[in-house]
């Protein structure tokens, strides 16, 4: 193997090598020492890889933790393994992309990465604490939950503000803590949790009925994403591919989820700063997308449309064309309405040198998505890793190098055009044939990495069965999992008043980081 996986691997049992959506028998994933472990994955990873998931399962009495890496150049993913009991040395302190799997791996598991950094609560609480009287006696019947160990700053001077959970409007709970002088911010410190529903587990055992649609509650607004990888990663297992028609359905599925969130965030962002022109324009030709992929399948957000082993609703060719004439007009109207945002030398004013974030800090951090991409990381699943349509069609991916707020609502503009392209395209040529084919039994003992390009950046799936075929462990990543840490760092300091903008120029799951 060539690349940077290729210069770690003085033995070809150090790693087992595979490919988006390609099932491996599970035993083959070599188990190294956790120092040899750590080794490799360093090596890789300086070398031009990436930690694109990491996680544990129970394993003799301790817990197995995998390492899936990525080579984006060569569409090439690597896995390997370790046993740990206890603690183990972390990786974090070298790879500060690894910060949020091992916090995870210490909530989940209790396995202590010594060294870390960062080792603060994920998504639960702090650990209870007891209630004492005012002697100090310990009530045995009661306690509370432990005090969240916030970063503080201190000086002269210098205040915090307290955001969240609970927030006005109809937003999900999040809490923001900001660490200030006057207007200027030191320091974001971002909790979450609060939407955690322990899917993970909830998908453990399965499939079932319940399965997919646990998949598609993932992250509300990424219904089609997280479905998608879901269906593949069991396809992947059966070893049976879907038809080429349901391929061409599910890329057009996927790129009108895209359509439709880039171009409600253009509106959103241009009513952060008050253009109400396009912020009015853009919300509600937001619906014109939802609503073709409610022709597509009756579900506005694309629920309901994704079977493993392809889709479950067909279109006739009358329809395909209507609906590709439907997109294409709503796009050229929402390009217009866009086209008056950015012109506006006001709007520009505002957005240019606003939460920038340096395409090093983006590479330190594994950011994924147009957050990424505005940094100048040239990252896409569906180029670097292809699945289904994106390996016989190819969508260009666009980035800019500011890694401000212009430049994330830049990309989103410049990817919608090419997700509206694509979409147009597809309708106006779907292959002949079937949409659905019987998927059959999932093969025992095999794990899959699924990866997808959702509209917010790379989702990736991870599924291991058991040997009686069932789902031992179902691994979730969704792209805010990264992303989170890169609007922390965006308003580094920054204006405390550019919070609302910046935040909404990520746009990041709550819900998909909480799982």
């Amino acid at each position: 193997m060539t690349g940077p996986i290729h210069d770690v691997r003085p033995r070809a049992s150090d790693l087992l090598e595979t490919w988006n959506g390609e099932a491996v028998d599970a035993r083959a994933v070599p188990v190294h020492p956790v120092s040899r472990f750590r080794g490799i994955v360093l090596e890789a990873l300086a070398g031009g890889g990436r930690l694109a998931a990491l996680f544990g399962r129970p394993a003799e009495g301790r817990v197995l933790l995998t390492a899936v890496l990525a080579d984006d150049p060569e569409g090439r993913l690597a896995l390997l393994s370790t046993l740990v009991d206890g603690a183990y040395p972390a990786l974090s302190a070298e790879v500060p992309a690894a910060q949020g799997f091992e916090r995870e791996l210490a909530e989940q598991y209790g396995v202590r990465p010594e060294g870390h950094p960062w080792l603060k609560p994920l998504r639960f609480e702090p650990p209870l604490r007891p209630v004492r009287d005012a002697f100090g006696r310990r009530d045995p019947r009661a306690t509370i939950p432990g005090e969240y160990p916030f970063f503080a700053v201190e000086g002269e001077e210098v205040h915090e503000v307290a955001v969240g959970p609970v927030h006005a409007g109809i937003i999900e709970p999040g809490h923001f803590r900001f660490q200030c002088h006057g207007e200027q911010v030191f320091h974001l410190e971002i909790v979450l949790g609060y939407q955690h529903r322990g899917v993970e587990p909830l998908l453990q055992g399965g499939p079932d009925r319940r399965s997919l649609a646990l998949a598609e509650s993932i992250a509300g607004d990424t219904s089609v994403g997280h479905g998608l990888a879901y269906v593949k990663a069991l396809e992947s297992l059966a070893g049976r591919p879907p038809p080429a028609r349901a391929m061409a359905l599910r890329g057009v599925a996927l790129e009108l989820e895209r359509l439709a969130n880039h171009v409600g965030d253009l509106g959103a962002l241009a009513g952060d700063v008050g253009f109400l022109p396009t912020a009015s324009y853009c919300g509600a030709l937001r619906a014109e997308f939802l609503n073709a992929t409610a022709e597509l399948c009756g579900n506005r957000f694309g629920r309901g449309l994704l079977v493993p082993g392809g889709v479950r609703h067909d279109l006739g060719a009358g329809e395909a064309q209507a609906i590709a004439a439907r997109v294409r007009g709503a796009w050229e109207r929402s390009r217009r309405a866009a086209g008056l945002f950015f012109e506006s030398p006001s709007v520009r004013a505002r957005l240019e040198g606003t939460g920038a974030v340096s395409r090093e800090t983006a590479l330190a951090l594994g950011l994924v998505g147009p957050a990424a991409r505005a940094s100048g990381v040239d990252r896409d699943v569906r180029r670097d890793h292809a699945f289904g349509i994106f390996r016989f069609v190819h969508v260009p991916v666009v980035t800019a190098d500011t890694g401000d707020v212009f430049a994330r609502a830049w990309i989103r503009l410049l990817e919608g055009e090419r997700s509206a392209a694509f979409v147009a395209s597809q309708l106006e040529n779907l292959p002949e044939g079937g949409a659905r084919d019987p998927l059959g039994p999932l093969a025992p003992g095999s794990l899959v990495v699924s990866m997808v390009e959702g509209w917010r950046g790379e989702i990736a799936h991870v599924a291991v069965t058991d040997e009686a075929g069932r789902l031992a462990r179902y691994k979730v990543k969704d792209p805010s999992f990264h992303n989170w840490f890169g609007l922390a760092m965006a308003l580094r300091d920054g204006q405390i008043s550019d919070f609302p903008l910046c935040n909404k120029s990520f746009n990041l799951s709550y819900a998909g980081h909480d799982l």
